[in-house]
């Protein structure tokens, strides 16, 4: 059974000036990848609710919003009640990660989980059933641009491996210096939903999306088509 590999364009690249625009650009891919900072989690500071309310009423695509904030208890909520299709919170900045997953999903979004380069798998393999996303972070949370962390394809694998031997219908998702180069090393390790800036809007971003697709594509976990 072929797995589907699904591309998520971070906008933290996009000419936020022209952010409409930059958002038709990606309407070939599957969600667009809104990257919320508080300058607090992560030291860098983006979007807040009135603009991420903004982008969900003019985007193409559904929302995959990814929160590197704070007490994520009390505000991932808000975004999944303004329509985001996935919302991803820090297990770091989580009181109750399983609590907030069950109230995101009872809002109606998809809950995801993620995880900084730093914090191990192990205590959240047995959790999956609970998540319908595990976003592994292949950079330290923060900033664009920076360069792939192959070293992260361990913990991937586990991930992968418990999805497996759960029976699970969970995507996992890499975040962080993904391009054409590096988007296989992902792929071979388990991962299914990619989530890529500057290698999108560098170029063409829809000639950039099927040219990661299709990279993607050509591997499956442990095999190289």
């Amino acid at each position: 059974m072929a797995t589907t590999q699904r591309i998520h364009p971070s906008i933290l690249s996009a000419d936020f000036v022209n952010l409409e625009t930059e958002l038709q650009r990606i309407a070939t891919a599957d969600l667009v990848h809104v990257d919320v900072m508080d300058n607090h989690f992560v030291p860098n500071l983006t979007f807040g609710p009135p603009v991420v309310e903004r982008i969900q009423a003019v985007s193409p695509l559904p929302l995959d919003v990814h929160l590197m904030i704070s007490d994520a208890d009390r505000w991932a909520p808000g975004y999944a009640e303004m329509g985001a299709a996935s919302v991803t919170f820090h297990a770091e900045a989580a009181a109750d990660p399983v609590g907030l997953a069950r109230r995101l999903r009872q809002i109606g979004a998809r809950a995801g989980i993620a995880l900084k380069p730093g914090t191990a798998a192990e205590p959240y393999l047995e959790l999956l059933p609970e998540f319908d996303m595990v976003l592994v972070m292949t950079v330290e949370p923060g900033f664009g641009g920076q360069a792939f962390m192959p070293d992260m394809m361990p913990k991937l694998r586990q991930f992968a491996e418990a999805k497996k031997r759960l029976g699970l219908d969970l995507w996992l998702q890499v975040d962080g210096g993904i391009s054409a180069d590096t988007i296989g090393i992902a792929a071979e390790a388990g991962a299914d939903t990619f989530v890529a800036g500057s290698a999108v809007y560098k170029g063409d971003p829809s000639a950039q999306i099927a040219a990661l697709r299709e990279a993607a594509a050509r591997h499956v976990c442990g095999e190289t088509l």
